[in-house]
């Protein structure tokens, strides 16, 4: 049992998850002490509505104010929310493919129906845009969580699924911060190693990160760009100063999951090393209850700076616009099935 220990003033520089479908009693304890920036949810924690809802009244009563609540909502294989009481959707790079010339208007329709779905439970941060540039040889795991092969046309459709979740009311994560398109291997097992150019990666895999630099939120990939350093990109001092000054992003960044096998090293390593590099909150996802405790007392609290970048953050959220959603699903079906003339 977690027996408490010490209490943060400001944001705690974590984001964490919890096991189950309510909170226990020493995750309300721990959560109430360390005051995490805030949560996410993951399959385990989807039951009904009114149960998802639930939750995160729980977690917010925990940390006493109305934290942001996260998810993976992309579509595909990727998704928390699942039928029959939620959509389901196309992988993104066969929705994308499937529309043709119309992909932003289709993924704005797309994400403006998953953030409509997602305010309704009390969530209210997606993680996504996903611009993470494809190619010929992008793992499995991320090709078709992808949006394109071209820099420009993954911009154009990121900044689309972006203003979809502001308009609904959600604050958009985008990722993987600053590309992930060139691993070929699964990041959540190994290490990734890219050997690219340093100026092809400024124009390709940088490119929409730096389209997009206005974003509240990014998350960072766990990859080595072995013509930058060689550590990961999330302990990276090197890549974390690309990110602030060449891609231009001040918003907040949070890890990827430091619990993935990317990573190496004590949960409390990776995320001290990771909050030295420049990253601003440590993501830790899918671990015990001890390695939660541990990830947050070496996490701390959110230093000066990234406390603003949080607070400007939160400040982006807003009300959502009101929309006829079966309208929006008509419309989308039928661009889809090409009885929508423009």
């Amino acid at each position: 049992m977690y027996s408490g220990g010490y209490t943060v003033t400001r944001f705690g520089a974590t984001i964490l998850d919890a096991d189950e479908l309510r909170l226990r009693s020493d995750e309300k304890a721990l959560f109430r002490d360390v005051n995490p920036f805030g949560f996410i949810l993951f399959a385990r924690n989807i039951d009904t509505p009114d149960q998802v809802r639930a939750l995160c009244g729980d977690l917010r009563e925990a940390v006493g104010r109305d934290c942001p609540i996260t998810i993976d909502q992309e579509g595909g294989r990727v998704q928390r929310l699942r039928g029959p009481q939620w959509r389901e959707w196309l992988p993104p790079l066969e929705q994308v493919q499937g529309a043709g010339d119309r992909a932003a208007e289709v993924m704005y329709l797309r994400y403006r129906i998953i953030a409509d779905e997602l305010r309704a439970l009390g969530i209210d941060s997606n993680c996504a845009p996903l611009v993470d540039v494809a190619g010929p040889d992008t793992h499995p795991f991320l090709q078709n969580r992808c949006y394109g092969f071209e820099a420009d046309a993954v911009a154009e459709i990121g900044r689309a699924v972006a203003d979809a979740h502001l308009d609904g009311g959600v604050l958009p994560v985008v990722k993987h911060i600053p590309g992930h398109g060139r691993a070929v291997v699964d990041s959540h097992l190994d290490l990734p190693v890219v050997d690219a150019d340093p100026e092809d990666l400024s124009d390709t895999d940088f490119a929409p990160f730096r389209a997009l630099n206005d974003l509240p939120l990014g998350m960072t990939a766990h990859l080595v760009y072995s013509r930058l350093g060689n550590g990961p990109a999330t302990t990276s001092s090197t890549v974390m100063q690309i990110i602030r000054e060449e891609i231009g992003f001040d918003g907040l960044i949070m890890t990827d999951d430091i619990s993935m096998k990317a990573l190496s090293g004590s949960l409390a390593d990776i995320a001290r090393g990771s909050l030295s590099a420049g990253c601003d909150v440590v993501l830790h996802c899918n671990g015990t209850f001890a390695e939660r405790v541990a990830t947050a007392e070496a996490s701390g609290e959110m230093s000066e700076t990234a406390q603003a970048r949080a607070e400007r953050a939160l400040a982006a959220r807003k009300t959502p616009d009101e929309v006829d959603i079966p309208a929006l699903e008509a419309k989308l079906s039928a661009i889809m099935s090409g009885q929508d003339d423009v």
